[in-house]
């Protein structure tokens, strides 16, 4: 599989070709003809590790000398992808390796099929966080990723029968070959005991925390490669070792629950992303996730710091912690805690460093979504962290008294309410991130006005200057040389190879798009993706689609704000057309879906078993003939959304208006020439912007709107339902047997739509509401595409105007406006 490159340099073919077959002798004892693919597979990342470490080295090398700033960019999620091909593509090495690979008879394709992807993420956060390490190595600034090395990731999602079942993703089963351990580095994390005060031998008041459970933090770094540019950053995901591996002592005494207290503590912070938290025990799971991770992070920074710098206060100046979301927000009292208890620094001096290191993305409008802990738990967990916080709260809470008692428009017991980290027993994070941060973005230009104006206001207005838009971006570099390496090599031919590191140069295909030519060889291009995708599901749903239908692709975490079931309603709506009229003309239309369900969302799971079971029916059904078929992708992961983004016609983003951050599958799709059918929410606005709203089918409330109705509270669903016979005939439909001979088992999702014996309003997202709308735009969608003259330009005007959505842009800006890094030269 060709990729566009730029001139190959400085990389040695017969090297390899050595290394490879040298690497397959002495880890196996085997010769090439006797390697399994997962042997080859192994033998030649670590023959292009060798490459990768030199470049790692004189990046390390190059920060001794050059003392750049640098950004900690700390997650809970990197949904990095495999690896193999990416670094093939940034060492520019990917058509030399192909090269040995056909010498050796051996199928690169293959050879990259047996990675697994790193079960280190699972939606938009996690992806986003990998784009941007990848846009910040490329742009040649000093970056560490700081997450968890998660064990078996969230979960495999595997079907049966309609569905979803949650396996261990046993990613590492035959290990990481990119990776470096790194026990030099390890850290001791401290959980629970209490908290001893006393006074030193000068008289200051010191904390000290005993009778603690502690783990060891190991690190495991993975290199992050710029494009051509020789910077290697890194990607540092802690695991948890006991301290002790075993206490004899213990066991021998017969308290065997103690012998193994710390191999279970350990074995647990990394065992999974997102444990359930429906109960206390997944809760207190989940703070101990997060202050492990941030707790390691944050001592080795400063550790890192002080090798080359005498002056503590200064920290801010060589770096800066990006908290994605409020996953990481402890970083503001643990940094606290380093600076104070650690480096002797008094509470101003410590504050005024930390209020200049942290700055805080927030990636959700939805209350529900900002992290609250109970106060109880994060006191008996983290005694000396939450006296921090105690601290912090009370000097806010004076702030705000200061601030407003003179202002007879604001009720202080109000603004406390709404605003104080520690109330009604509860540690609010996202305010913590807030008030310790000295940035807070949001991450589209509708997502960052809506905090700005409701969701966040009362901080908005109290400090206007923290607040910014970073519109969020996606690396190029993965989603079309590595997802769509053929339209990648068309876009090179028509413009130039420019845009592999300025995605704007792709601007200059506007005017190819006027050419029928062009959109003849386009088409052609979707075409032959569009045949891999079908081939990929023929393998592994065994339902056979027609490349020349039209490719609706929704693909994106389960939750009911995104909307998978208006998608599948209106669906059963098309197959009613078509049952009731059996002439029903309608081009050929494959409705692919791909989605993970959290373990413990019910509605958002037995969504996943109603779109199965439509399914079922409609692409078994002979009245609709090939008309309609509906798949859903297993285990939905970056690998086979590549797959997936190259072959969409038309990119579902569906979300109920003001509800979206922000998307960026949105981007990929767009990247790939899919329209967007879609609300006015998230990044859509920017990409209508972009594109032009005739190229793009836009319905449903505007944000506003939305706002406007739950404002009232006047919105009545089930008034739509018994006065609109079709919405009733379909939403009854769920409940007619039509789709299970249960007829109760899809109650809860009609339940949801009408009333509230299984949600807690009827109706939340406003799916009735936008019914119609959504039917018409859809009927838009297919009208459209048998224009396939107007259709082609349609589709390479998207890729030609997303430039503006790469994640070097969104990068820059963060540089350029917070984060004030230096670039590094190799």
């Amino acid at each position: 599989m060709a990729k566009t490159t730029k001139t190959r340099e400085s990389f040695d073919k017969e090297l390899f070709k050595r290394s490879v077959l040298y690497n397959i002798k002495t880890l196996y004892r085997r010769t090439l003809e006797e390697a399994t693919p997962q042997q080859i597979y192994q033998a030649a990342s670590l023959a292009i590790k060798d490459q990768i470490i030199d470049q790692w080295m004189d990046t390390q090398k190059a920060m001794e000398e050059q003392d750049p700033k640098i950004v900690y960019y700390m997650s809970m999620e990197f949904l990095m992808g495999r690896a193999f091909g990416n670094n093939l593509i940034n060492l520019r090495a990917y058509e030399g390796v192909g090269e040995v690979m056909d010498e050796l008879g051996v199928d690169l394709n293959l050879i990259e099929d047996q990675e697994p992807d790193p079960a280190l993420g699972n939606g938009g956060l996690g992806r986003l966080a990998a784009c941007f390490l990848d846009s910040l190595a490329s742009l040649n600034y000093v970056a560490y990723g700081c997450g968890i090395r998660y064990k078996y990731g969230m979960f495999r999602q595997e079907i049966h029968d309609g569905y979803q079942v949650e396996k261990p993703d046993d990613w590492l089963v035959n290990g990481n070959p990119f990776e470096l351990r790194r026990q030099e580095y390890a850290k001791e994390i401290k959980f629970g005991g209490h908290v001893r005060m006393y006074q030193d031998e000068n008289g200051r008041t010191m904390f000290k925390q005993e009778d603690y459970q502690a783990v060891r933090a190991v690190p495991y770094d993975l290199p992050v490669l710029g494009y051509g540019n020789s910077v290697v950053d890194t990607l540092r995901i802690w695991d948890a070792e006991p301290i002790n591996n075993f206490q004899l002592d213990s066991f021998d005494k017969g308290d065997y629950q103690k012998a193994v207290e710390q191999e279970n503590l350990a074995k647990q912070i990394c065992e999974v992303l997102y444990p359930n938290d429906n109960h206390i025990a997944g809760k207190e799971l989940r703070l101990k996730q997060q202050y492990f991770f941030i707790s390691a992070s944050v001592q080795t920074a400063v550790q890192k710091y002080l090798k080359n710098h005498d002056d503590i206060k200064k920290f801010y100046e060589k770096n800066v912690f990006q908290l994605n979301d409020t996953h990481p927000t402890v970083a503001v009292a643990e940094l606290m805690r380093v600076l104070m208890d650690d480096y002797y620094l008094e509470w101003d001096e410590a504050w005024d460093v930390t209020t200049k290191t942290c700055c805080y993305t927030n990636h959700t409008i939805m209350a529900e979504a900002l992290e609250k802990w109970p106060q109880d738990l994060f006191q008996r967990l983290l005694p000396r962290i939450y006296q921090i916080v105690e601290e912090i709260n009370r000097r806010f809470n004076i702030e705000i008294v200061n601030r407003y008692s003179n202002d007879h428009n604001a009720s202080v017991d109000e603004k406390l309410r709404k605003m104080a980290i520690l109330y009604d027993n509860q540690v609010r994070m996202a305010h913590l991130a807030i008030v310790g941060s000295h940035s807070v973005n949001g991450v589209a230009k509708l997502h960052t006005e809506i905090l700005e104006k409701r969701e966040l206001k009362d901080f908005y207005e109290m400090m206007p200057e923290k607040f910014n838009n970073k519109t969020n971006g996606i690396t190029q570099r993965r989603f079309l040389m590595h997802a769509n390496p053929l339209l990648a090599d068309w876009c090179t031919k028509k413009v130039g190879d420019g845009w592999i590191t300025d995605l704007t140069v792709l601007k200059g295909l506007k005017k190819t798009a006027a050419t029928a030519k062009a959109g003849k060889e386009f088409m052609a291009i979707k075409k032959k993706n569009k045949e891999r995708l079908a081939k990929y599901i023929l393998q592994h749903n065994g339902i056979q689609i027609d490349p020349d239908s039209i490719y609706d692709c929704q693909v994106k975490r389960l939750h009911e704000y995104k909307r998978q079931l208006l998608n599948i309603l209106h669906v059963i709506y098309l197959y009613d057309k078509i049952k009731s009229d059996p002439k029903f003309d309608m081009p050929k239309e494959t409705f692919i879906f791909g989605a993970k369900a959290a373990a413990g969302y019910r509605i958002a799971k037995l969504t996943i078993k109603l779109i199965n079971s439509v399914a079922d029916v409609v692409n078994n059904d002979p009245d609709v003939n090939g008309r309609i078929k509906v798949v859903f992708i297993e285990d939905y992961r970056v690998s086979n959304a590549e797959l997936i983004f190259a072959a969409a016609d038309v990119s579902e983003q569906i979300s109920t208006a003001s509800r979206e951050a922000s998307g960026t599958g949105n981007m990929k799709m767009m990247l790939n020439g899919a329209v967007t059918i879609g609300t006015m929410d998230g990044a859509n606005v920017e990409i209508v912007g972009e594109v032009g709203k005739d190229n793009a089918f836009i319905f449903g409330m505007s944000s506003d709107e939305v706002i406007e109705h739950e404002r009232k509270n006047d919105y009545d669903p089930m008034s739509i339902y018994n006065s609109d016979a079709v919405i009733k005939k379909t939403v009854d439909h769920l409940i007619d047997g039509t789709f299970s001979k249960d007829k109760e088992l899809f109650r809860p999702l009609w339940n949801s739509l009408l009333n509230t014996k299984d949600t807690s309003k009827a109706d939340t997202y406003f799916i009735l509401k936008d019914f119609h709308s959504y039917a018409e735009a859809q009927a838009k969608v297919r009208k459209a595409y048998e224009d396939k003259t107007g259709w082609a330009k349609m589709a390479m005007l998207q890729t030609a105007c997303c430039g503006k959505f790469s994640s070097d842009r969104t990068i820059e800006e963060y540089v350029k406006d917070i984060w004030h890094l230096d670039k590094i030269k190799i």
